[in-house]
């Protein structure tokens, strides 16, 4: 017996989800279906993306509208028009048996026209953008002052795109008496407030706690330098060759970046942001679906909605600047039952941020190391194997066969495996055999361990007009320091290292605080000593799962010449012309020192 029949949907509803393949309803459609079937009632269900919400109020929907009537009866609000797409087409699914039923989706990018014509052959359901309602509304081409169920669906995300005045005016369109379901991964104030706003004591359905990430999910993190996040991104990519994932960045620019550097290192990539047209976007969803792209690298608002299956990896480049977002990341893996891994890169800065999801998720990061070349090789070697293993001999290979068995007839078996990995192999291991150790390093390059001196960090480096000598002039300066009372200088881009004597350390704390160099402040803190990292990771084989290939690149570029942003991807925050010349730093140098004194 179908276990969906015990929540009282009708026999052409049970007759599709039997066609579908459901056999048992997921705990927010076991929470969800009887009261909205039995019930006329307003309802908040928090459960995270992937749990079978569109089935939660889409089995209800269907079987409460009359299909009899052509006028609109219900209205769903989606955040993308991916998901709005998606949508429509389930509920096509759901109500195959009921004929005289017409959802029509509304959205973005198409013929506004064309939708309206769909609406006034008859549209019980509308499922559709706020934007695009909005217009539709406002050119008087549909009518929704009589509906009986509005459905806002990812409530959360719409708000997070900035959608509230969109879905409050359209709301001020629908009749009061309506029914309101309100369906969201999580619950931040602008959805409480939409709520409160709209809705008449709704019943509220939670599966899991409030706000808390999908069970499914393992999460992880792995701490890099930031000038080792892209290194840190591939191997991560290596060590898991099936890897089919969404890598989110905070800008599409960044997204843009990672991509294109992906595509030129062998790896089936593409970019996903809000600068595409329209039918890029289809493009490249197109491929992601179909795996012709293992790894979609994405923008969190590009991102919303995205529904594909089987996504092993979400893999957070960046943290969001909302650790609330991260929720909705990680829930694009894990669906349906199945498990999966968010992985975040994170620098020691940005720790912090971890324990602040840690508390919102409810549920523990496991910090992981990244795994050296020696760990890359073998998985690489075991997984090219198994390739092997799998692949269905090709018969018209028959005829060349004679040949080829002459050419190495004088081959051992175990010479031709060698030799035949080696040819596959050769360009990962002796990439991974050069490649540095990426673990965090605290205190700069190449430190010797010194118990008795204190190493720090201050964020002033070469853009800032510095070179190693005069930099510990300033510092010999600042601090009131002897000859040698400053050493292992080490200036970076937009920060730099130093070391006194132990004994100095509250002299250096005490001189630099609250101390401004060119109108900012000055900031100098301990530091573990440490070696210094490097490498860029594995390089793939071209043309395997697609390298190499993707979608065009952007005209725009990262980085070029005058700058302000270091190697590391920090900005350095100065303003005003960088000193050029000996002369001048000196003179940058002395001005602060006297701003300094002055103070005091």
């Amino acid at each position: 017996m179908n276990k969906f029949q015990e929540l009282g949907l009708n026999s052409s509803i049970l007759k599709a989800i039997e066609d579908m393949g459901f056999e048992s309803p997921s705990e927010v459609q076991e929470k969800t279906i009887p009261i909205l079937l039995d019930e006329e009632t307003d309802m908040v269900a928090l459960a995270q993306t992937g749990t079978g919400k569109t089935a939660a109020f889409g089995f209800p929907l269907i079987q409460k509208i009359d299909p009899k009537s052509k006028h609109t009866q219900a209205l769903i609000l989606s955040p993308t028009r991916e998901l709005c797409l998606q949508i429509t087409n389930e509920l096509k699914n759901y109500s195959k048996y009921e004929p005289s039923l017409h959802p029509v989706a509304v959205y973005g990018g198409a013929s506004i026209t064309e939708q309206a014509k769909q609406i006034e052959r008859g549209a019980q359901i509308i499922v559709a953008t706020p934007g695009r309602m909005q217009d539709m509304i406002r050119r008087k081409l549909t009518d929704i002052s009589r509906i009986e169920y509005c459905v806002l669906d990812e409530a959360d995300e719409m708000l997070n795109m900035g959608f509230y005045e969109d879905i409050t005016s359209i709301l001020s369109h629908t009749p009061k008496e309506k029914n309101t379901w309100l369906f969201s991964a999580t619950m931040p104030k602008e959805v409480a407030t939409i709520a409160k706003k709209f809705m008449r004591s709704p019943i509220e359905v939670t599966v899991g706690s409030k706000n808390m990430g999908s069970t499914n999910v393992s999460h992880e993190f792995y701490l890099v330098n930031a000038r080792d996040r892209y290194a840190a991104l591939k191997r991560l990519a290596d060590t898991n060759p099936d890897i089919f994932s969404v890598i989110f960045c905070r800008t599409k620019r960044d997204t843009q970046k990672v991509a294109e550097r992906l595509i030129e290192d062998g790896y089936s990539a593409a970019a996903l942001h809000g600068d595409l047209s329209q039918n890029q976007r289809d493009l490249v969803m197109k491929s992601f679906r179909t795996r012709q792209i293992q790894m979609l690298v994405a923008t969190d608002v590009a991102a919303r909605g995205i529904d594909v299956d089987d996504i092993t990896h979400v893999i957070n480049y960046q943290l969001p600047d909302e650790v609330e977002t991260y929720t909705h990341r990680s829930g694009r893996t894990g669906r349906a039952g199945k498990t999966g891994t968010s992985m975040v890169i994170v620098s020691k800065s940005e720790l912090r941020k971890i324990k602040s999801i840690e508390r919102i998720i409810k549920q523990s990061f496991d910090e992981k190391q990244l795994p050296d070349g020696k760990d890359i090789c073998k998985v690489q070697l075991l997984h090219l194997a198994n390739d092997i293993k799998n692949t269905e001999i090709n018969h018209d290979i028959d005829e060349y066969l004679p040949n080829i068995n002459k050419v190495l007839e004088d081959f051992s078996k175990e010479e031709l495996i060698k030799k035949f990995f080696s040819v596959e192999f050769t360009r990962f291991s002796n990439y991974y055999k050069k490649a540095n150790d990426l673990a965090p390093v605290s205190g700069g390059a190449n430190v010797d361990l010194d118990p008795n001196s204190t190493r720090y960090f201050m964020n002033v480096g070469k853009k800032d007009g510095f070179d190693w000598m005069s930099l510990k002039d300033f510092l010999k300066d600042a601090l009131q320091l002897g000859k040698d009372g400053v050493f292992k200088v080490d200036v970076k881009d937009s920060f730099s290292f130093f070391n006194t004597e132990n004994s100095e350390t509250d002299k250096v704390l005490t001189a630099f605080n609250d101390f401004e160099y060119q109108g900012r402040r000055i900031n100098v803190e301990i530091t573990k000593n440490s070696n210094s990292s490097g490498g860029n990771g594995g390089r793939r084989r071209k043309g395997r799962k697609g390298g190499g290939g993707g979608f065009g690149k952007s005209d725009f570029k990262s980085g070029g010449k005058g700058r302000s942003r270091s190697k590391d991807g920090r900005d350095s925050g100065f303003k005003g012309k960088k000193s050029k010349g000996s002369g001048s730093r000196g003179k940058n140098i002395e001005n602060s020192i006297k701003r300094r004194k002055s103070k005091k």
